[in-house]
């Protein structure tokens, strides 16, 4: 992974953002739309060399939202397979605020969790900055819930026999965070379980939560908790979502999680985020949640999801342990 970043710059520390939770949002804003083009274009360069997959049907649903707002699905649907197979609703990262479904990284891992033998939806949700924005919480979230309603008002026709969200950093948040919100609609019953990777749900970046030691360990490593508060800053502006479960699902009680479906909660041994994705683990298994959790040692954030050409082995680990988790429920 070390030698994979290192002609890219990112194998030391990185350098200090221009802006702070302090700045002004139209500064935070601007930094946004620069910092996303990087990140796609870093998530293409790490699966550049990856074999073809020829397995796959892909096409593009457009829906309306909750919102009244179009959204475009990314539906990935394996061609080798008979009978009904378990539906991926994919929530990609980027913190809720930069990157698009459509950056060829996501589009990467969805080919590759279809030709596992899922069926998968990509949502294209409102993001707080970048492209996609500005549009705070909870245009994304709403977006993710219409996603996922109409992935289960389609389950024949998408020939899918259980719906499992999923996603990875602020798409981990979304994926919990729509099955907070589904619980809260009475909707618990669209979703048969849940997979959160690296879930970004804390809040707690601009001023470190001492109960989190991952945040002081990690920091800096690949990702730093500076310009993470900065992003919590453009999800909610105001601050008035700061400990809002639906925002921040770490702040959730435990009652708040009682008769969710299953979850697994997957997380990087060397990622600040680590921490919060293990107590709300916590907190699940005191919720009586049928859940479990794994640690992907030697991995960043999002190493397991990132690094297709570097660390083959470690990238289709999570792949297959998805497919598992599906096929198990």
């Amino acid at each position: 992974m070390v030698a994979a970043v290192a002609p890219l710059g990112l194998d030391g520390e990185p350098d200090p953002a221009p802006v702070d939770v302090n700045s002004p949002l139209n500064a935070l804003l601007e930094f946004a739309m620069a910092a996303e083009e990087g990140f796609a274009a870093l998530g293409e360069v790490l699966s550049a060399n990856a074999p073809a997959i020829t397995n796959v049907d892909r096409r593009t649903e457009v829906i309306k939202g909750v919102d009244g707002n179009d959204i475009s699905l990314y539906i990935h649907t394996p061609t080798d397979v008979d009978g009904p197979v378990p539906g991926i609703v994919h929530t990609h990262g980027g913190g809720m605020a930069i990157l698009e479904a459509s950056n060829a990284g996501y589009i990467r891992w969805r080919d590759e969790l279809a030709a596992s033998g899922l069926v998968v939806v990509g949502v294209e949700f409102r993001n707080a900055a970048g492209k996609l924005g500005p549009h705070p919480f909870p245009a994304g979230l709403n977006d993710c819930f219409s996603g996922l309603q109409w992935a289960n008002e389609n389950r024949d026709a998408l020939g899918i026999s259980k719906i499992v969200i999923s996603g990875e950093s602020g798409g981990g948040n979304l994926s919990l965070a729509t099955t907070l919100k589904a619980k809260g609609e009475g909707a618990l019953d669209v979703i048969d379980g849940v997979y959160a990777q690296c879930p970004y749900i804390s809040g707690v970046y601009a001023e470190k939560d001492p109960a989190l030691p991952s945040l002081y360990e990690n920091d800096d490593y690949f990702l730093n908790c500076s310009m993470m508060g900065s992003l919590v800053r453009m999800y909610s502006p105001d601050g008035a979502d700061d400990t809002n479960p639906l925002a921040w699902p770490y702040h959730a009680e435990v009652g708040d999680l009682q008769g969710l479906p299953p979850h697994v909660i997957s997380v990087n041994q060397l990622d600040p985020l680590r921490d919060e994705g293990l107590a709300y683990f916590q907190k699940l298994l005191a919720a009586g949640v049928s859940a479990s959790s794994r640690t992907v040692n030697g991995t960043c954030h999002a190493g397991d999801c990132l690094f297709r050409d570097a660390m083959p082995e470690v990238y289709l680990g999570t792949i297959r342990d998805i497919n598992s988790f599906a096929n198990s429920l």
